[in-house]
């Protein structure tokens, strides 16, 4: 169990729903949250830099990790394992920040049961049709990954009950301000703010 005075929101999608887009502005426009960089097995992808969008290591070290107790959770997706840094997430949340992971929907729920209070978000895509059309535009996948990638995007998709928040991602701008909305008002709950108030009150 990881005790912090940070809060933890974990957001889900499957590929192609338009998550990364929304992560990344939410990061650079919200103060105090901090983009949680998961640790990966598999080879940089074109733009991508290590230490920005992934840890990118080898299988002999996330194994060592993976015995030492390095991760709060990890999976086995697409051949490739991914992990979140114990010891990292620890130092952050001690700090106050709060910490956005991004993570797919078994390591979500894995992480569930290190982290309880943590905040659960699912990026829905406007329909299948839709998903299928965004992955193939991108023309990074052949056809038969958009079509494990749908088979994949379907299991994802029934996982949804396990999430607290459900945002659509079909006009970006309401879907970002749904998202956005999330973070401010679970930073105004009462637990949270409650040694404000108190400090306050002691003035009266």
């Amino acid at each position: 169990m990881i005790h912090h005075p940070g809060s933890v929101f974990v957001v889900s999608a499957p590929s192609g729903a338009g998550k990364s887009t929304l992560v990344h502005r939410l990061v650079r426009n919200v103060p105090d949250l901090v983009f949680s960089i998961s640790c990966t097995t598999r080879q940089p992808r074109a733009g991508e830099v290590d230490g920005r969008d992934y840890f990118f290591i080898d299988d002999a070290r996330f194994d060592a990790m993976i015995q030492e107790g390095g991760f709060v959770e990890w999976v086995e997706v697409y051949g490739h394992r991914y992990g979140t840094g114990r010891a990292w997430l620890e130092e952050v949340l001690a700090s106050g920040r709060d910490v956005l992971l991004d993570i797919e929907t078994t390591g979500a729920l894995n992480l569930r049961q290190a982290i309880p209070d943590a905040r659960m978000i699912f990026i829905l895509p406007p329909s299948a049709a839709a998903l299928e059309q965004r992955l193939r535009s991108r023309a990074k996948d052949s056809d038969e990954q958009v079509g494990i990638r749908m088979r994949h995007a379907r299991h994802e998709m029934e996982q949804y009950p396990a999430y607290d928040y459900l945002v659509m991602n079909d006009d970006v701008e309401l879907a970002y301000r749904q998202f956005e909305g999330i973070i401010h008002a679970a930073r105004a709950e009462r637990p949270r703010m409650t040694p404000l108030a108190r400090r306050i009150l002691e003035g009266f």
